[in-house]
């Protein structure tokens, strides 16, 4: 079996067990997903930058992951993954959904894994970052995503899924899974604009921005599972491909 592209350090071992985790998990993510109910508010910001001819840089928390690839599937959007047994088989499934893949993580191969994304986005791909990953601290915003931004001039689209009724994963990102038929809500931010490239205040105040924003989005899509008593506007989940 030949390694993927930044997972030379993986034994046939592991390249095999991830091979039988990947399809194991596409068609359950698949037919997860399939049957969510979904509820959309802010998916006007994605359009514009789509009619605009600017593809974001999606931002989001890792514990979001598996309703996000489900939502996103199929728009040819590049994912910065790990390069590790965890990356390659999360990569694995992605791709199955119609994603690209940029290995590494701003512990180890994060250089190359920019270089390739900015790439991408040079061609006209969007890309996207789980921004408190691979280690967290959870729902703490990295600077991956600004550095990104910050190189190719891309804006940053902040969004944030809730799940009810939902399992939550007892690891550090406290990832949410969503059981069958549940309710999900999407919240799309306001684009944040890149910051220029030589101005470092921009840079961090960009990042407190987009955590700002991350928090807000995630309130937002409380409020609309019904896990808040206010509630706000919603706009239909638009025609999708299968």
């Amino acid at each position: 079996m030949k390694p993927l592209a930044g997972t030379s350090g993986l034994t046939r071992s592991q390249r095999a067990q991830a091979a039988v985790i990947a399809a194991a998990g596409y068609p359950t993510v698949a037919l997860l997903g399939w049957s969510l109910r979904w509820t959309v508010s802010g998916y006007e910001h994605f359009e514009a930058l789509e009619r605009a001819g600017q593809p974001p840089i999606f931002a989001f928390w890792h514990g979001r992951i598996l309703s996000a690839t489900y939502f996103w599937r199929r728009r040819g959007i590049v994912v910065m993954t790990s390069a590790n047994f965890d990356g390659e088989w999360i990569a694995r499934i992605i791709e199955r959904f119609g994603y690209g893949t940029a290995r590494g993580s701003t512990s180890r191969g994060g250089r190359r894994a920019l270089a390739q994304l900015r790439r991408d986005m040079r061609a006209g791909r969007p890309a996207a970052f789980t921004v408190d990953g691979p280690r967290g601290p959870a729902r703490s915003v990295q600077p991956g995503a600004v550095w990104l931004a910050r190189l190719t001039g891309h804006p940053i689209l902040p969004f944030h899924i809730e799940a009810a009724p939902c399992w939550t994963a007892g690891s550090w990102d406290r990832a949410q899974i969503p059981k069958p038929f549940a309710r999900a809500a999407i919240v799309v931010g306001r684009p944040i604009p890149a910051p220029p490239p030589a101005d470092e205040e921009r840079i961090e105040s960009t990042r407190r921005s987009l955590e700002q924003a991350l928090h807000d989005a995630a309130r937002r899509a409380l409020r609309l599972i019904g896990r808040d008593d206010r509630r706000s506007g919603a706009g239909r989940y638009p025609d999708r491909p299968a």
